[in-house]
């Protein structure tokens, strides 16, 4: 009987360590959330680890109420990467099929993405993805599964992320203190395309958008499959920042101020325009325009703000930015103009006042927030932008695409090829070698 299969993501950001932990029913088709914690994130600048203590700290503190949740330990979990220092680029691999008399075996498609893995990077970095986009056989493009196939020349073209590996290494010291091995390393911003994009958007063309707090991730969707990622040094706590030096708030009432501002319904109340004094027009219009940060819990010098001081001084020119940079990138892709789907906003700033209308003026795209889809059980708290990535995670674990990971799993015939170099003698040398005559 198939069992069920659990599977973990931490999401490291720099304002939260998100932990989900999810189960996987026999048909990998339903998700459900079993475990669910964040905890302040401690240690980590703009994506990337500055304090090992300090972050190893706050990511067991997410994860140990997150399996206490669950009622399971972590044994090996998947891990988002993410920083200024994720770049990316497109390669093109090429080989002779083993048998052309015969068909494509798995073991042509490991070698052609081999081939395409073969590009010239600095030694203080490492690929992150390998992702195939499509295969060609005897110049036969747009292949997506060429096994059993006939041919002779096999192709591929691949979307490469690499990273920095002092950066990764400083990471993965800090989950070792989990006590949990790494499954993988996960670029985060395709880990939050694979819990709020549409197959449908994909295959159209589309920008997913993660605006974190202290960077926004970029990823550019055409055919189905990634063409571009980068990473923008930019993110939601500038807009808190402004708000506070504009205010003269501290950091903590000007995210207080900030999430209000996002979560604030207008209600009006009024008398119909003829029983209504233009004097008492004004008077309402400027009492609802007026935001008392007593009742915000906000106890500072600054009493009461106007709420389109607040919008259009202050965050719209930052969000105007934010947007402007992120187009300026679109365009160093060179996939400007393919992408009819628009732009997809996820991750804790899209919640952020008038952030949609900013895409929308600034870029000239459709726009829209992403929420997570596709998930199960506890997700009352966690169907929300800001999880975007960690249930990503989840998303990416089920579908099972570890190949593309810094940490392929050891194939078969590896196995066999390293037991024909172990010095083994006797009972054990027997065995060895009856083991290896039943590998390929």
């Amino acid at each position: 009987m198939a069992h069920s299969k659990i599977i973990a993501g931490i999401d490291i950001g720099s304002s939260k360590i998100a932990t989900i932990i999810a189960q996987a029913g026999p048909d990998e088709e339903r998700v459900s959330v079993i475990g669910a914690a964040s905890a302040p994130s401690a240690g980590i600048r703009k994506g990337q680890v500055i304090d090992i203590e300090g972050a190893s700290s706050a990511i067991i503190a997410s994860v140990e109420a997150a399996e206490r949740m669950a009622g399971y330990s972590l044994s090996r979990t998947l891990v988002s990467v993410g920083g200024a220092h994720i770049s990316s680029q497109n390669s093109h691999g090429v080989v002779a099929v083993a048998e052309p008399e015969g068909e494509i075996t798995p073991s042509d498609v490991e070698r052609v993405i081999e081939a395409a893995r073969a590009v010239s990077l600095p030694s203080s970095r490492e690929i992150v993805h390998c992702i195939p986009r499509q295969f060609t056989v005897d110049g036969q493009e747009g292949v997506s599964d060429p096994l059993g196939m006939n041919g002779v020349r096999l192709e591929v073209e691949t979307h490469i992320v690499s990273g920095s590996a002092t950066a990764m290494r400083n990471l993965e010291k800090c989950i070792a203190e989990v006590g949990a091995d790494i499954e993988g390393l996960v670029f985060s911003g395709l880990a939050a395309a694979e819990s709020v994009l549409t197959p449908t958007e994909k295959e159209l063309g589309v920008i997913l958008v993660d605006l974190g707090g202290g960077t926004t991730d970029l990823v550019i969707f055409v055919e189905g499959f990634p063409v571009y990622s980068s990473v923008l040094p930019i993110g939601a706590k500038n807009v808190t920042n402004d708000l506070a030096i504009g205010l003269r708030l501290s950091l903590e009432s000007a995210e207080k101020l900030k999430v209000a501002l996002s979560q604030k319904r207008k209600e009006v109340v009024s008398l119909p325009d003829t029983e209504q004094s233009e004097e008492k027009k004004a008077e309402s219009a400027k009492k609802e325009d007026e935001i008392d940060l007593n009742s915000l819990g906000i106890f500072e010098e600054t009493r009461t703000v106007s709420r389109r001081t607040l919008t259009e001084g202050i965050i719209k020119p930052r969000l105007n930015e934010i947007f402007t940079m992120v187009g300026l990138e679109i365009n160093k892709s060179g996939f400007a103009g393919m992408t009819p789907s628009g732009i997809v906003i996820c991750g804790g700033g899209a919640e952020t006042v008038g952030l949609i209308e900013a895409a929308k003026r600034t870029l000239s795209l459709p726009a829209r927030v992403g929420i997570p889809v596709g998930f199960a059980g506890l997700v009352d708290d966690i169907l929300a932008p800001a999880y975007a990535a960690s249930l990503g995670l989840v998303a990416y674990g089920i579908k099972g695409e570890e190949r593309t990971s810094r940490f392929p799993r050891l194939p078969l015939s590896s196995i066999g090829e390293i037991g024909k170099h172990l010095p083994v003698k006797g009972v054990l040398g027997k065995i060895v070698n009856l083991a290896k005559s039943f590998l390929p």
